[in-house]
């Protein structure tokens, strides 16, 4: 009885943090846990809160926006319109590309926000749609962070299936091309859907009201150390991926993995603040650096209050979850989808229900196979980057509809999320 009250607080209190949003989540959660105390649970911060994955999360976060500051980061969005202007027939497949493969660069989807206008602006100069590349780009952004080899989520899951067997340089392998195959048929299912740009009634009683603006391309103010700053940032990253592999079969590496992210991140951003002559006091300021201490904040609460209700009841949950789980292990895609989009962050869902999965002892490639549901941030039309994406379609195309759940987002984001599942899933059992 006594558990099923802890589960009824942990759900009313993850909801109430969902329906205030942004910090509220974090809010909600660390509330949650003291009445999780107060009805026998242990609350132990140094086991209950994921400070590998929060100082993951702010060291890679300030080593961004130290390359932002220092122009590295517009640097990189103007690359990504040359790749989006170069064949802008095809903008619904390589939106999603540019996105997904940014996301794992910088190990944070909020670098898509300043892609997205540019996507817009393609889309209606070849008369396309743009729901159809704006949606899926969005998408594929937010999956990327589960396939990107510095996000705190791909941390907290190597540590999770690391002891199952599955090497670090491994999940990043599959969740990149498990991730970016399901993108590119989410993409496919996308560029189907909806009318054609020209015959959209919306789009067109905006065009007659004047409506619809152009923006000129190109234009940037390139930074002249930005150059610098993002080749930095590169190679910091290739370094940790050579060690991270270097480490994999090391009993005691000198430095933990995580540990490794941490310090590599931050004495990139030393050495682009040295090298690139970034003023110290700016990079608190940056639009990333703020977004990601929000992130961090709210991975320390929801994750402390699931890990304490967890960890004080494992061997009940074990007992009563094991036979179920494993006679329809399906089921993990549908806890990890739903918790995402209920947490808004694929780190927090991670570190929250897979080590219970673990625990009941589902095999590695089931596991990392369900590892890209974490991303569904999509399902509730509120996450900054969806909600930016229909702000940036002045056609209107991108919408939400008045029932909340019929928005551009919904079947692109299923289709793409359900296939990543299933190529990653098939390449663990290729791979081995």
């Amino acid at each position: 009885m006594m558990l099923f009250i802890q589960l009824v607080v942990v759900l009313l209190f993850i909801f109430l943090g969902a329906r205030k949003g942004g910090l509220g989540i974090a809010y909600a959660g660390g509330a949650g846990v003291i009445v999780l105390g107060l009805l026998g649970c242990k609350v132990d911060p140094g086991t209950g809160i994921p400070w590998d994955v929060i100082g993951v999360i702010i060291s890679v976060i300030s080593c961004v926006a130290a390359m932002e500051v220092a122009g590295g980061l517009e640097l990189l969005v103007m690359l990504s319109e040359r790749i989006l202007r170069h064949n802008p027939k095809r903008i619904t497949f390589l939106a999603p590309t540019v996105t997904f493969f940014m996301t794992v660069l910088c190990g944070t989807g909020h670098v898509a926000f300043a892609t997205l206008p540019v996507i817009a602006e393609v889309a209606k100069e070849q008369k396309v749609r743009p729901s159809r590349p704006l949606s899926i780009a969005a998408v594929a952004s937010q999956i990327g962070i589960c396939a990107s080899p510095i996000s705190a989520a791909m941390v907290a899951m190597a540590a999770i299936v690391g002891p199952l067997g599955v090497s670090y340089p491994k999940l990043v392998l599959v969740s990149i091309v498990g991730g970016y195959v399901g993108s590119m048929i989410g993409a496919v299912v996308s560029s189907k859907l909806g009318c054609e740009l020209e015959l959209d009634p919306v789009y067109l009683q905006r065009l007659g009201k004047g409506q619809i603006s152009h923006r000129e391309a190109g234009n940037y103010n390139i930074k002249p150390y930005a150059r610098r700053s993002l080749i930095i940032f590169v190679v910091s990253l290739v370094v940790v991926m050579a060690y991270a592999a270097a480490i994999t079969a090391v009993d005691k590496p000198p430095l933990p993995r995580g540990a490794a992210i941490m310090t590599f991140m931050m004495t990139a951003a030393l050495v682009i603040a040295t090298l690139c002559k970034v003023p110290l006091n700016e990079i608190t300021s940056q639009a990333t650096y703020k977004s990601g201490t929000s992130a961090a904040i709210c991975v320390m609460g929801v994750a402390w209050l699931g890990n304490t209700f967890v960890s004080s009841n494992i061997d009940t949950i074990k007992a009563a979850g094991s036979g179920v789980i494993h006679s329809a292990p399906w089921l993990l895609f549908v806890v990890l989808f739903l918790a995402a989009s209920l947490l808004y962050s694929q780190a927090a869902t991670t570190v929250t229900f897979m080590p219970v999965a673990a625990a009941l002892g589902l095999p590695a490639s089931v596991l990392v196979g369900c590892f890209a549901a974490a991303s569904a941030l999509f399902l509730l039309p509120t996450y900054p980057t969806v909600v930016a994406a229909v702000e940036m379609d002045d056609t209107g195309t991108t919408r939400i509809g008045k029932y909340i759940f019929n928005h551009s987002f919904l079947i692109p984001g299923i289709v793409s999320i359900s296939a990543a599942c299933l190529a990653s899933y098939g390449v663990m059992l290729v791979v081995g």
